[in-house]
């Protein structure tokens, strides 16, 4: 599923984790977590591992990511996990 930079920062903001936090817990740069979000709603364009530990740390933390069309407006987004 293509995550843009929009999701990794709402995903954030849900958990209520600072990008450094992120970073840490995916074993990345914050570096890395700032140029993810800087795609804003664009498909995040980067190493298929780097993705997956961003997107494995933000949803070990208990977000779930939403594909195209899961959510009501039709778009990409995110939800914490019940």
């Amino acid at each position: 599923m293509p995550i843009t930079g929009y999701q990794i920062k709402a995903a954030r903001s849900l958990v209520g984790i600072e990008q450094v936090d992120l970073a840490e817990r995916a074993g990345v740069s914050a570096n890395t977590i700032r140029n993810m979000e800087a795609f804003k709603g664009e498909r995040v364009k980067v190493r298929t591992d780097t993705l997956d530990a961003v997107t494995d740390a933000l949803r070990a933390a208990g977000v779930v990511f939403l594909d195209d069309g899961e959510t009501t407006s039709g778009g990409p987004g995110v939800r914490l996990s019940q």
